[in-house]
């Protein structure tokens, strides 16, 4: 290793041990300012969607907002210290208005002030499609950003998911349950619990994750009935693809953000940054990649399809 080379690392860890002592210095201070200042935070925004149908893509794109704040990650490990699905003997991840407390109210809000201050907040975790009314309920006049995408195509991002358990699966460890789905290939439960979760512990893998898209996208639809339509945006993933401009000009103005030049220009070059994508981002990957699986799946998902506006 040349000697540049090792001055430039050295550089590198000196810097990301200043910014981690910082950062920490920085929400100590918040979190000692917080019963002073007693932050309100008006109109957040909130990404629901089921996991891998592209909520990674408009969370990003929405948190280079000049008027939003970001943890730039997801905050799932937050929202389940809250409450976690122990609580309701693992059930589900599902939380409902009447969960939300004052004390939730306060913790949530000491969490965001902690991390990015008193700004407007921007806030992605898939496991939140079953806590929409817990999140309206808190924040009234919070925005939800519903991104859907076709049913064949996320079930088999889900799919690739599964085979990622250390990624997808870090919270299940304690999980008491024997996963043995697809004869035991897979033996860690991925992404979220579904209300009747424990009858596909020995299912085919494109069951599991068939039952995971339908629960997700009906908790969504279940939920939007109760929110105002003026603070409901929503996005299908396939636009993103075809049309990046004019699909992220139209949901920032729905969010009254501003759509800067350099937003724009950003979008503009979209597909050649792939978030959070297992392979190129495209249209139809499941014919390619397992036809097989979905096509077996692809009648138990088609009343759903069609709720959401896509046709088979």
């Amino acid at each position: 290793m040349s000697e540049n080379i090792k001055k430039a690392n050295t550089i590198l860890k000196i810097r990301k041990t200043l910014h981690f002592y910082v950062t920490g210095l920085q929400h100590g201070f918040r979190n000692f300012l917080f019963p002073i200042v007693n932050p309100k935070f008006e109109r957040p925004i909130f990404i629901v969607g089921c996991s891998r149908s592209g909520t990674t893509v408009i969370y990003k794109i929405l948190s280079m907002a000049a008027e939003l704040a970001s943890m730039q990650k997801e905050s799932h490990e937050f929202w389940n210290s809250l409450h976690p699905p122990s609580e309701n003997g693992w059930d589900s991840h599902m939380l409902l208005a009447s969960h939300a407390s004052e004390r939730d109210r306060q913790e949530v809000s000491r969490f965001f002030y902690r991390h990015i201050g008193s700004c407007r907040f921007i806030d992605k975790a898939n496991q939140n499609c079953f806590r929409i009314s817990y999140l309206y309920a808190l924040f009234p006049h919070a925005y939800f950003v519903y991104v859907k995408r076709d049913g064949r195509d996320n079930i088999n991002s889900l799919i690739h998911g599964w085979g990622r358990p250390g990624e997808f699966g870090n919270w299940s460890y304690i999980l008491p349950a024997d996963v043995q789905i697809d004869n035991g290939k897979y033996r860690r439960w991925c992404f979220f619990l579904f209300p009747g979760w424990r009858s596909f512990l020995k299912a085919s893998i494109e069951d599991v994750c068939a039952k995971q898209w339908i629960e997700a996208n009906e908790a969504v639809l279940s939920a939007k009935q109760n929110i105002p339509p003026s603070q409901w945006v929503e996005v299908f993933y396939e636009d993103i693809l075809r049309s990046s401009v004019e699909t992220f000009q139209r949901v920032f103005e729905r969010l009254n953000l501003t759509f800067s030049d350099e937003i724009k220009l950003h979008c503009e070059n979209l597909a050649t940054k792939p978030y959070n994508a297992f392979s190129h981002p495209r249209l139809n990957k499941w014919k390619e990649e397992n036809r097989e699986r979905i096509e077996r799946i692809t009648p138990k998902i088609s009343e759903t399809m069609c709720k959401i506006g896509y046709k088979i």
